[in-house]
């Protein structure tokens, strides 16, 4: 998994998992050549590499223990985790969204690593048990509409979604869509709570914490949901409420394209050819789990715009790891943190290969980004919840 030496890095992710799922055996081997994975060989493992165009290489049983003992050593910043059983995968998006639309969705199908679709009733009618990892679509849980009225209000698809998002909370029986979309956010915290994995990207991030602090509290303005915001509702959220921000001010005008001073994207001075972030490194044999999220082949990503584009660093808790950061602006791209008996990673941006998506955008084809580091770190947390749960050294 070393740069220039795998021809595709996210394909490698996908052949992974399809091991896991036909129960062979597999290790994830940490910081050891660019956090490379030793699968039990088969004639079929072998040829699924070679059409899928994912490089390999065999090795006798000796050379793979030479390996292992090389990694074991205490002088050697290495790990090798076992990976015991492929997750099973839930998105949470809307039926209707194409999958470009969202990352996610995407990397995963190019990976041909299966997932299910689901959205509001499945959530509401518990069906997050039956998974091991969730990912939030870009989605707005505070129910305006994703802050779009200000630019999109006449457009079409934006009265559509206004509707239909509307029509499914009735039918869920609630009076508002931020009411309904709270439910969601609030089933979905119980999941995490419960030992689930949760990933979000974009302003699925912020917008959920957000929607957890307002509990109880009117946020939305009149065309959003039919009636004003509560008068002084900042000094009504509560902040121990949510998964990692605190601190944050809400944007009160609903023309402005942002929920809050969580993000930077407004805040950032930085140009596209320097916009870049870093990796931290961490402790494989200590700290094995954000050694696991931030597996790349190289320690330095570029950066990408999203809705939410990056998180200010002030406004985090001080529980939460920074995984990826770009110090100069202050502003965290990559966070991970625990809740209960589960662990969540917030992702800033949209798409790590598209850097300023818009609506109606081409969609990304990553043929042409196959190597993509950006898009490895969202592979690293759909392979993770595989890796066999070791207790914490103290």
């Amino acid at each position: 998994m070393e740069n220039g030496l795998q021809k595709n890095h996210l394909k490698a992710y996908g052949i992974t998992f399809w091991t896991l799922e036909l129960g062979f055996k597999a290790q994830w081997l940490l910081n050891y050549e660019g956090g490379a994975f030793l699968l039990e060989y088969t004639q079929e493992t072998e040829n699924e590499c070679k059409v899928r165009g994912v490089s390999y290489e065999v090795i006798s049983d000796l050379k793979a223990e030479l390996i292992l003992e090389e990694i074991s050593s205490p002088s050697k910043n290495m790990e090798a985790v076992l990976l015991e059983k492929a997750p099973k995968i839930a998105v949470y998006s809307p039926k209707d969204k194409l999958p470009w639309d969202d990352a996610v969705t995407m990397v995963l199908t190019y990976a041909e690593i299966p997932f299910d679709i689901i959205y509001d009733e499945e959530v509401l009618n518990d069906k997050l048990l039956l998974y091991e990892w969730l990912h939030l679509h870009h989605e707005d849980f505070t129910g305006q509409y994703g802050k779009f009225y200000g630019a999109y209000k006449t457009a079409p698809w934006y009265i559509e979604e206004k509707k239909r998002l509307e029509s499914l909370s009735a039918d869920l029986g609630y009076s508002k869509v931020s009411q309904e979309k709270l439910a969601v956010a609030q089933k979905i915290r119980d999941y995490v709570i419960g030992g689930g994995f949760m990933f979000a990207m974009c302003s699925a991030t912020d917008s959920f914490d957000i929607a957890l602090a307002a509990d109880g509290v009117d946020i939305c303005e009149t065309m959003f949901d039919g009636n004003p915001s509560e008068a002084n509702y900042q000094s009504k959220i509560d902040y121990n409420k949510t998964f990692a921000f605190t601190g944050f001010d809400l944007e009160r005008s609903p023309i402005v394209y942002e929920f809050s001073d969580i993000d930077m994207t407004r805040k950032r001075k930085i140009i596209r050819t320097s916009d870049y972030f870093s990796l931290m490194n961490y402790s494989a044999k200590w700290d094995p789990i954000p050694t696991m999220l931030c597996q790349n082949h190289t320690n330095l990503v570029k950066g990408f715009m999203g809705q939410t584009t990056s998180f200010d660093s002030r406004l985090i808790k001080p529980t939460i790891l920074i995984m990826g950061e770009n110090k100069t602006n202050g502003e965290a791209r990559y966070i991970h943190g625990t809740k209960g008996k589960g662990m969540f990673t917030f992702y800033g941006g949209h798409d790590p290969e598209d850097y300023s998506h818009r609506v109606g955008d081409p969609k990304t084809e990553l043929d042409l980004h196959p190597n993509s580091p950006g898009y490895r770190l969202i592979l690293n947390n759909v392979l993770f919840p595989a890796a066999k749960k070791k207790k914490q050294k103290t």
